[in-house]
């Protein structure tokens, strides 16, 4: 499921970015890997703010690129 269908206080495992080289890479260096557990802290309409990698990181439509399991 995308990051974006996540609710807030729910907690998944990164399982593929998807997107173009650029987004990959990206949102790579931001800690956004296969495996990395995450956990969404709010969220609004599309925007979500995510805690990853013991860092707080808001994602604007990104997060569509990011499919999670819970």
């Amino acid at each position: 499921m995308p990051l974006t269908l996540m609710q807030v206080g729910e907690k998944g495992i990164i399982r593929k970015i998807s997107g173009g080289e650029d987004t990959r890479r990206y949102l790579g260096n931001l800690g956004f890997v296969s495996q990395a557990s995450l956990e969404v802290v709010n969220k609004l309409n599309e925007n979500v703010i995510v805690s990853i990698c013991g860092s707080r990181i808001a994602l604007n439509d990104m997060a569509r690129h990011i499919m999670v399991n819970i």
